[in-house]
């Protein structure tokens, strides 16, 4: 009989993770993969096409939870998913990342005795003002067994007093999405970013501490303003950035400057734009990842951050915006960017992630 296994989905970068782990556990006899939506991230193209995208069926649950406060997420999905998994119990539960999803099916899952594994364990900001460091230490306190992408992150949970035995080190599955689209993200980039200068950047945000206090958003918008008079920038905007854009009256500054705004795009769409960019501004976890691997230029707009080898073996670099431009154009040195991808960080690592369910039964 087959084990039946949930993948928890919430946000873009969950979404891009559960893909390739459900048609590795599809294509084994062993196992009965389900995706679950929490609907955390209920805009269409910051979900459902980036699943039609990724070539997953529909979800075989979806919890509708949407937007509201950190409490009210976690409670609301932790009231609706602890249904579906008395009616649809399955042997492993898998959360991925750190968003309020993650750590609520988590909780889930321990107190219903159900197996749960966290993809992606281990990562530490050390920066307990954010809200996806007190996710990531939640989960990974109460889970079964930690899939851990980089050696800074095993070192993390060894120093915490995590069993040896919980922990397996598979990589970077974000990477294993990316391989399997890649022809489709060379076709788009052939007619979607046809349009685009020679030389430009690609801009996403959306942290609270970046887009919710209006004075670091000024600042954030005049840094991109006279960046964009030396490498043109496209910026697809997160709904609620758009939102606090609109609210501090900064949406028509970017506009006039020429910042090129589109709407959220799926991630083939997305990607088709990160592989001809000069540079990446950014405050997403996921992105510093991708750009690590494909060698282009990332500057982080955080004080810290939970994957540090994308700064000390990728081209990631953190920043500020009052020495964002000085940034860019360090980055955009040639010659000054000896970069390497990590260890297993190679398009395997969901491959590694089933043999690992099946040595633990």
């Amino acid at each position: 009989m087959s084990s039946r296994v949930h993948l928890i989905a919430a946000a873009r970068p969950n979404f891009m993770k559960v893909a390739p782990l459900y048609h590795a556990l599809a294509a084994d006899p062993g196992f009965d993969p389900a995706v679950v939506h929490t609907g955390q991230h209920y805009d269409a193209n910051m979900s459902d096409a980036i699943l039609a995208d990724l070539r997953v069926p529909p979800p075989a649950h979806h919890l509708g939870i949407g937007s509201g406060s950190h409490a009210e997420q976690t409670g609301g999905v932790m009231i609706a998913y602890e249904k579906v998994a008395m009616a649809d119990r399955p042997d492993w539960i898998v959360v991925v990342g750190d968003v309020n999803s993650t750590a609520a099916c988590a909780m889930v899952g321990a107190k219903l005795g159900i197996r749960t594994v966290h993809l992606e364990a281990g990562l530490r900001s050390r920066d307990r003002t954010m809200p996806e460091e007190i996710n990531r230490l939640v989960t990974d306190a109460i889970s079964d067994v930690l899939w851990t992408p980089s050696p800074d992150a095993d070192e993390n949970l060894a120093a915490e007093g995590v069993p040896a035995e919980k922990v397996t080190r598979v990589g970077n599955i974000m990477l294993d999405s990316f391989e399997m689209v890649r022809p489709q993200i060379e076709l788009e980039r052939r007619g979607f970013a046809a349009g685009l200068p020679e030389r430009y950047g690609v801009v996403t945000l959306h942290r609270p501490s970046n887009v919710d206090d209006p004075a670091q958003l000024q600042q954030l918008c005049t840094a991109l303003v006279a960046l964009q008079h030396e490498l043109p920038l496209v910026f697809p905007v997160h709904p609620r950035t758009r939102q606090r854009l609109e609210a501090a009256n900064l949406w028509s500054m970017l506009e006039a400057a020429g910042i090129r705004l589109i709407e959220p795009v799926p991630y083939i769409r997305f990607m088709s734009l990160v592989i001809g960019a000069a540079a990446v501004v950014t405050d997403s976890g996921g992105v510093q990842e991708e750009t690590t691997y494909l060698g282009i230029p990332c500057l982080t707009l955080r004080p810290n951050t939970e994957r540090p080898v994308t700064v000390t073996e990728g081209t990631n670099r953190l920043t500020r915006p009052e020495i964002l431009l000085a940034d860019v154009r360090a980055a955009l040195q040639p010659g000054l960017n000896g970069h390497r991808r990590p260890e297993h960080w190679d398009g395997q690592t969901a491959r590694r992630c089933v043999e690992d369910l099946k040595r633990r039964g």
